[in-house]
């Protein structure tokens, strides 16, 4: 990726979500401890060359970074994103299964002094600051697994007829984002996701607030849910 384009990328927040001052944050806390875990992935290979012999990377870190936070923020395909970056689409899965990680021990900035890094985190702050949250599903679509390729029905969506993975998002009432789950097969509905995070039994026993309306949904009944 050339330099002006990765500018216009950087530049553009509806691309990529953060500004460009909380990307260059992003970079100067994570990238060192990518490019750290990185080299102890090589030293730990039984080798036949020196540790930095053979190919480049085609991606530098900044670049991974951006594929990562286009990928969250608007669910592009990773053949999409391998087009837009110029590499094979293994190197975008692996980008992002490398990049997402650290962004999820980072944690959430909301505010100066508060950072948020686990769901239980994220439902004390709202409950404390008394804010409105806002939670739901949503679905990434992926590929088909291979036929004959066991589990291969478990990753078809029910409501949108396509294989896809779910993540369950949090945000406060302005849109922030405050958590995103791991991904689940999008055949897993969304309260059995909610209860394999643990967020029925958060939203039990933490902070009494008062529930906004919505329809009825089977299974899905808060006690002490903060504006969910």
């Amino acid at each position: 990726m050339t330099n002006r384009t990765r500018a216009v990328i950087t530049g553009n927040q509806r691309i990529t979500g953060p500004t460009p001052v909380v990307i260059a944050e992003l970079v100067a806390e994570i990238g060192w401890l990518w490019h750290e875990r990185h080299q102890e992935r090589l030293a730990s290979r039984p080798r036949k060359r020196a540790v930095g012999a053979g190919a480049k990377h085609q991606l530098v870190f900044v670049d991974r970074l951006l594929a990562t936070l286009v990928h969250l923020r608007h669910g592009a395909t990773h053949d999409v994103l391998a087009c837009w970056f110029s590499v094979d689409r293994s190197t975008i899965t692996r980008t992002i299964g490398e990049v997402r990680p650290l962004l999820a021990m980072r944690g959430c900035t909301v505010a100066p002094d508060v950072r948020l890094r686990t769901l239980a985190e994220v439902i004390d702050h709202l409950g404390a600051s008394r804010q409105s949250g806002i939670i739901d599903g949503t679905e990434i679509r992926v590929r088909r697994p291979a036929a004959g390729h066991t589990g291969r029905g478990k990753f078809l969506s029910g409501k949108n007829k396509q294989n896809a993975v779910k993540s369950m998002v949090v945000t406060d009432a302005d849109g922030r984002l405050l958590f995103c789950s791991p991904a689940e097969p999008a055949s897993c509905a969304d309260i059995t996701h909610a209860r394999k995070l643990g967020l029925v039994w958060l939203l039990a026993d933490g902070p009494l607030v008062e529930p906004w309306p919505m329809p009825a949904t089977r299974g899905w009944e808060p006690r002490r849910a903060g504006g969910w």
